[in-house]
């Protein structure tokens, strides 16, 4: 196995601290997708049909900008791809993240944070936009998972 990166999303650190756990467990580099406009409270009410992020998923052509970007994307062989589930799959700016790199002939695990919702389509979504990429089986990581949990997975895949 080559180089691994861990490139999350996080609305409200929940992923960011798995992620942080899941890189030092597959020894990874980890990288934040952070939005180019952050997302504010009322902008996550996923209760209010007209918030941000609920207008976005609506919207599956919905690309919101991301603030920096990944220099040596080409790097990894494995990429780890961690993200809250938002209705049932991956928050758009996780999609402006795939198509923003060429990430064929890669392997990407999915992982979400949620309080009660698996991955739902994000696998079958990331990998229509990326046909050339090996998507694993990604799954949801409880914040109360340990370094030793992750790597116990990690070896399962």
């Amino acid at each position: 196995m080559g180089k691994s990166l861990v490139a999350f999303f996080s609305a409200g650190g929940t992923t960011a601290k798995v992620a942080e756990r899941l890189a030092k467990a597959a020894e990874a580099d980890l990288f934040e997708i952070r939005p180019l406009n952050l997302y504010t409270e009322a902008d996550l009410n996923w209760q209010d049909k007209e918030s941000r992020s609920s207008l976005e998923m609506k919207d599956k052509n919905c690309r919101p900008e991301i603030w920096s970007k990944l220099e040596n994307a080409g790097d990894y062989d494995r990429v780890y791809l961690g993200f809250p589930i938002w209705w049932y799959r991956e928050p758009s700016i996780i999609d402006t993240f795939i198509e923003s790199y060429d990430f064929n002939e890669k392997e990407i695990v999915p992982f979400c944070t949620s309080g009660g919702s698996g991955l739902g389509d994000s696998s079958d979504s990331i990998q229509k936009l990326v046909p050339g990429a090996k998507i694993l089986a990604g799954r949801r990581i409880f914040s109360s998972e340990t370094e030793d949990d992750l790597r116990k997975w990690i070896k399962e895949l």
